[in-house]
């Protein structure tokens, strides 16, 4: 094991959301939190976070879950997906606004086009819920957001740069950063593997959990898997699904993206060695400082 962490327990997690098959990019995330969960003898928990209809894709929760099956990628206990969980969403909510820590937001995108992503605050005066429809916000105060990544090193966010986020959209859905949250605390997770992409969400998740009295996990951000062209591979950006007929070279491949340095003849063993390899020799050190990984040269 190549790194070792302070905690005696240690459950981890992958929530793909169902938007599309399981892309190269998204199968190195995976991979990455399974090796990181086993090396430390923990669980591997798989949460689909289907709470975002208008982009899901018929059938693809499905199809994510038989593609980690084929990859041997085998998640400990059920499968929880978010479109069960909305009871448990308002409840975090009602309680946020008892504690009169989130307010109506009646902005259209109009008023909020050419913002950067960065809420001005013109709604937080408001405190009594309108007739009209309305989002919900959280109210952050002006604060460094600080902790340590396990790949990415020691960062810090100004929360008056990211703004009052949303937890409820105006369109009646729950928000990721809710979900993710009310989900990871319910479900005991201790330490969060994912790709650097989601970087700049941990400090609105850590804030939202302190709101929330929380406890925060353990970050690792790994590289993201980018195409020549410098975009990230995504399914936005049309990545190809991988391939469900022989899943070793895709492995063995994941695995150097990972910064591992699978032997030639690890190929001829079964899925199952290949990841227990994987497992044995797993490091997050082999990506310590890297954002991006170019697909092409791998």
């Amino acid at each position: 094991m190549g790194d070792t962490l302070s905690t005696t327990s240690y459950i981890g997690r992958f929530a793909p959301s169902p938007s599309g098959p399981l892309h190269f990019g998204s199968l190195v995330a995976a991979l990455a939190s399974y090796l990181d969960a086993h090396a430390h003898q923990g669980k591997w928990l798989v949460r689909v976070e289907d709470i975002d209809p208008p982009r899901e894709q018929p059938g693809a929760a499905d199809l994510i879950l038989k593609t980690l099956e084929v990859y041997g990628l085998q998640w400990d206990g059920s499968v929880l997906f978010q479109s069960d969980r909305s009871k448990a969403y308002d409840e975090v909510l009602n309680k946020l606004l008892l504690e009169k820590k989130l307010y109506p937001c009646t902005c259209t995108r109009k008023r909020l086009a050419g913002l950067n992503g960065v809420y001005p605050g013109y709604c937080r005066k408001n405190r009594n819920i309108p007739k009209q429809p309305h989002g919900l916000r959280l109210l952050c105060n002006d604060q460094i957001i600080q902790f340590r990544d396990r790949i990415q090193g020691e960062q810090s966010f100004d929360l008056s740069t990211l703004g009052d986020f949303i937890l409820k959209r105006k369109d009646g859905l729950y928000a990721y950063q809710l979900a993710v949250c009310t989900d990871d605390h319910f479900q005991g997770i201790t330490h969060i593997v994912r790709g650097v992409d989601l970087l700049d969400s941990t400090p609105r998740q850590i804030y939202l959990q302190s709101q929330l009295d929380f406890p925060h996990p353990v970050y690792a951000h790994v590289p993201v898997i980018t195409q020549r062209n410098g975009n990230k591979l995504s399914k936005q950006n049309h990545a190809p699904a991988i391939p469900l007929e022989n899943p070793r070279p895709t492995t063995i491949k994941a695995l150097t993206a990972l910064g591992l340095q699978p032997e030639p003849d690890l190929m001829m063993n079964s899925i199952e060695d290949i990841l227990s390899w994987g497992v044995q020799n797993w490091s997050t050190r082999t990506m310590v400082g890297k954002r991006e990984i170019l697909q092409d040269t791998l």
